[in-house]
């Protein structure tokens, strides 16, 4: 019989917390930072700056502790903050701290940007302590857009100097979002508690495809057989590492053909978008009946 998978959420928006909370999901398996800091309408260090860490802090402080309790004590992570430089630079301020990159996709950002700016880091972390010592103790960390191991270890150390590695519970997760995560999935795999597949990115740049460019929306398919190697490598990498395998990207909130095949790949988790549950759920039920079937 097919492995059935936990269906999780995803979520942007902390206010939308306790509806899709009464959903009989297993958890928030992203729950995107990015949201809390465009509501600020500043970027982060002119934030900083101007009103003091306590702003940052209150404003992330306040979203993710507003989700954790919805949702307690289903597990909640938390992805630190993936904004790209030309979505800094729209924020006010942000053109005094972004350079004007040719291709932000690929620039400044995810765990990469915590080396330049680990100020910022450092916040989301306090953040994420302060909510835990209020006794809420289902919070995660997801450190997106890991490009290599040195990235990934750096990050870990920032975690770990912040004391949150050796909290009970706590779990350290990573994204999966480039092709080095599939081609060393493995290694990154053993770094951390978890891994979570990102779809979107790692569909692109899989296929080569520009994810907003309409001429090459044909080309841009999360059920690619390439895309789907790809999966299928990180997935086998962290299995072989112990630890689990989630997918939070868009996609399997909108295909689910493509969770039939998560199914057989043996993906651990699906997280999907509210309005996608049900739909994720019933195909999981296909894909795992087909698969006992077969």
């Amino acid at each position: 019989m097919s492995r059935r998978p936990t269906v999780h959420l995803n979520l942007s928006v902390p206010a939308r917390a306790a509806p899709a909370a009464a959903l009989p999901a297993a958890g928030v398996g992203l729950l995107r930072a990015e949201f809390l800091a465009l509501s600020v309408g500043r970027h982060p260090l002119a934030l900083l700056e101007e009103d003091g860490e306590e702003a940052f802090l209150t404003v992330f402080r306040g979203g993710l502790e507003t989700v954790a309790r919805a949702f307690h004590p289903r597990p909640v992570t938390y992805r630190a903050l993936d904004l790209k430089s030309n979505e800094y630079r729209s924020l006010a301020g942000g053109e005094r701290f972004e350079p004007v990159e040719a291709n932000p996709m690929l620039g400044r950002r995810g765990a990469f940007r915590y080396t330049l700016r680990p100020e910022e880091f450092e916040l989301e972390l306090r953040a994420i302590r302060d909510v835990l010592d209020s006794g809420l103790d289902n919070v995660h960390l997801l450190v997106p857009f890991v490009r290599t191991l040195d990235d990934l270890r750096e990050a870990k150390t920032a975690v770990e100097e912040a004391g949150l590695r050796d909290r009970d519970g706590f779990e350290l997760w990573a994204m999966a979002e480039v092709p080095s995560n599939a081609l060393l999935a493995r290694r990154f795999a053993a770094e951390v508690d978890g891994i979570s597949i990102g779809s979107n990115d790692l569909t692109q740049l899989v296929l080569g495809a520009d994810r907003d460019s309409a001429e090459l929306s044909q080309r841009y398919v999360a059920t690619d057989e390439a895309v789907l190697a790809a999966i299928g490598l990180i997935i086998e990498g962290a299995h072989a590492a112990g630890v689990p395998a989630c997918i939070c990207g868009d996609a399997p909130s909108r295909d689910p053909g493509l969770v039939h095949a998560l199914v057989e790949l043996g993906i651990d988790q699906i997280s999907v978008v509210p309005d996608a549950f049900d739909e994720t759920v019933a195909a999981i039920d296909v894909a795992v009946h087909s698969g006992a079937a077969a």
